[in-house]
C-alpha cells in the first residue's frame, strides 16, 4: 500500500472501530496519534521524533499524548504491527500463486524487503534503540510478539502451503527459524548502502540457492534428526 493509499485508508477507517461502529472520541485520539508518529518515524527516523513532538503536530498535550501511549517505544511496536501488517498484505497474495517452497519463501522475503524500504534512511536509529539492553524494541522482546507473530504466520503459511517432501517435524520447526533468518538479512539491510539496497537481494538470492540445494539432505533418514534438532534449536533462540 502507498503512502497515499494508506493515508485514504485512514480518512475512510478513522472514525470506525474494529467491530464497525464508531469510534469513541479517545479511539479518534489514539489513531490520530498513531498516525502522526508513523509519519514522524517514517519522515524523520527514531531519534528526531519525540513525545513532544508528537503531541504538537496532533494538536494535543504531552498528558494526552502519554496517556495513549506510555513511551515512544510503545509506539514503536504501533510501528512494527504497521509495517507487518503491510507485509503481510502484500504476501498473501503473491504466495497465491507460487506452490515451490523456495519460491514462496521468496515472496515473503521479498515483500518483507519492499515494506522496509521507506525506513533506510533512519534504519540504524532504530537498529540501535532496539539492540540496548532490556530494550522492549528488541524484535524478540515479549512486548515485539503481535509483530513477531504475523511474520512468523507468513512464513508457516509459506512452508505448509507449498509443495514438498519435508519431514513433518522439521517443518513445524522452520517458519521460527526462517524468521531469524528474516532479522538476519534485515539487519544486513540496514548497513546496506549500495542503490536500492541490491547487495542485500543479492545475498538472498544465494541463500535462497543453497537453501535449493540443501533441502533434499532433509529427507535423507541419517540426516533428518540432526537437522530438526539443529532448527529447533536454532528456532528457540531468545535475547
Amino acid at each position: 500500500m502507498s503512502d497515499s493509499e494508506a493515508r485514504r485508508w485512514y480518512s475512510l477507517n478513522m472514525f470506525s472501530s474494529e467491530d464497525g461502529g464508531a469510534m469513541t472520541k479517545s479511539e479518534r485520539t489514539r489513531a490520530h496519534l498513531r498516525e502522526v508518529a508513523l509519519r514522524s518515524f517514517r519522515e524523520r527516523g527514531y531519534d528526531a521524533t519525540t513525545i513532544r513532538l508528537i503531541a504538537q503536530e496532533a494538536g494535543v498535550s504531552v498528558g494526552t499524548t502519554n496517556y495513549h501511549f506510555a513511551s515512544k517505544s510503545d509506539l514503536v511496536q504501533e510501528l512494527y504491527l504497521d509495517v507487518q501488517e503491510h507485509h503481510r498484505a502484500a504476501a498473501l497474495p503473491r504466495l497465491a500463486e507460487a506452490s515451490g517452497l523456495v519460491d514462496r519463501l521468496r515472496v515473503v522475503y521479498d515483500t518483507g524487503l519492499d515494506q522496509l524500504g521507506p525506513y533506510h534512511a533512519h534504519a540504524a536509529e532504530f537498529v540501535s534503540a532496539a539492540l540496548a539492553p532490556r530494550s522492549s524494541m528488541n524484535p524478540l522482546s515479549v512486548d515485539s510478539e503481535a509483530a513477531r507473530d504475523i511474520t512468523v504466520g507468513l512464513f508457516a503459511d509459506a512452508v505448509s502451503g507449498a509443495a514438498h517432501a519435508l519431514p513433518g517435524d522439521l517443518v513445524a520447526e522452520l517458519p521460527r527459524v526462517l524468521f531469524l533468518a528474516h532479522l538476519l538479512l534485515a539487519m544486513y539491510w540496514v548497513y546496506d548502502d549500495s542503490p536500492g539496497q541490491q547487495r542485500t537481494r543479492r545475498l538472498l538470492d544465494r541463500g535462497l540457492t543453497l537453501l535449493r540445494l540443501a533441502l533434499p539432505l532433509a529427507r535423507v533418514p541419517l540426516l533428518r534428526k540432526p537437522l530438526t534438532e539443529l532448527a529447533a534449536m536454532i528456532g528457540e533462540a531468545r535475547p
